[in-house]
């Protein structure tokens, strides 16, 4: 098992590169002066020239690239353009906020997915598990940030239930969860639902029911548990998401977190903080993709004796 962490984790190496050199070069085609961006549009030419070459942007692109490669290879995302300010600080200050919107976003999902997908697999055809399904397609092509603003004009702006933004208090909480939670309960929900299906349809499952095994029994002893490999999967890959997917929900709420310091920092062109968000954003990925890997061989023995 150490062996294929290792493996995965040395994998990580060629993801961080190709991330990054590719927003390195999207950014450098990005319109707009950074200098200008960073000091205004009424800056004279000379302080502007001044600080592009503090900066090091008169350097052509490969110099530029090769430079940053070496500082990160000492642990050194970059200082901001923007602030001035070590990239690593400015994401650490926001990662908390990301984090527990993506955590509190997936609890929701979770926590109403997983036994609508149960009881709708066994129901199937029933007027439950219709409308279950209907919800979940509508939450699969529903965009999130039309749905935040949805959400802020019925609960916030016209019944006042809710702030419409911020992140002070339980209830700056419940408007973004729920928008960012929506979309990831209806892949899980449908998820459940097929690999239930599969599973019920099963010899042992009808022998276990021959012999007399209630019903709930058979379903979250024998059922669920068999079935919740590509539920896990949708998970770990919906969390995944979650932690760097959320710039539209947290734009909308003006959520603290790393969504919200992205875009700004698209905006003025600061390339380090962007370089930074993303790369924290590929690491995330692949470690929740790694301990989704590593749960299956709890979930099901035949994966774990693969690794002995």
């Amino acid at each position: 098992m150490h062996k294929y962490v290792i493996k995965r984790l040395l994998m990580l190496i060629p993801v961080i590169i190709g991330v990054s050199f590719l927003v390195f070069f999207i950014m450098s085609l990005a319109p707009g002066d950074t200098a200008r961006t960073i000091l205004g549009e009424d800056a004279p030419i000379e302080a502007v020239e001044a600080l592009r070459e503090e900066l090091g942007l008169n350097d052509p692109l490969p110099v530029r690239y090769a430079n940053y490669m070496l500082d990160l290879l000492r642990g050194d995302l970059g200082t901001s353009y923007k602030s001035g300010r070590p990239v690593f600080g400015e994401i650490m200050a926001r990662f908390p906020a990301t984090l527990k919107l993506a955590f509190w976003g997936m609890v929701f999902a979770v926590a109403l997915s997983i036994p609508i997908g149960i009881l709708s697999a066994t129901k199937q055809y029933s007027a439950l598990d219709s409308v279950s399904m209907v919800f979940a397609l509508l939450g699969v092509a529903t965009p999130n940030f039309w749905l935040g603003l949805m959400l802020i004009i019925g609960f916030s702006l016209h019944l006042g239930w809710f702030p419409s933004g911020g992140a002070e208090g339980w209830r700056s909480l419940v408007l973004p969860v729920i928008t960012l939670g929506t979309g990831c309960m209806a892949n899980i929900t449908r998820t459940t639902r097929s690999s239930m299906l599969e599973v019920v349809r099963q010899d042992y499952i009808r022998t276990a029911k021959a012999k007399g095994v209630s019903h709930r029994k058979v379903i979250n002893k024998h059922a669920l548990k068999n079935a919740l490999i590509p539920v896990v999967t949708v998970i770990g890959l919906q969390f995944g998401q979650l932690l760097g997917g959320a710039v539209l929900t947290e734009a909308v709420f003006a959520w603290p977190g790393l969504g919200t310091f992205l875009v700004n920092s698209i905006k003025a062109k600061d390339t380090p903080s962007v370089l930074g968000c993303v790369i924290i954003f590929s690491i995330c990925f692949s470690i929740v993709n790694l301990v989704v890997d590593i749960l299956y061989a709890f979930i099901d023995p035949r994966i774990k004796s693969k690794y002995k």
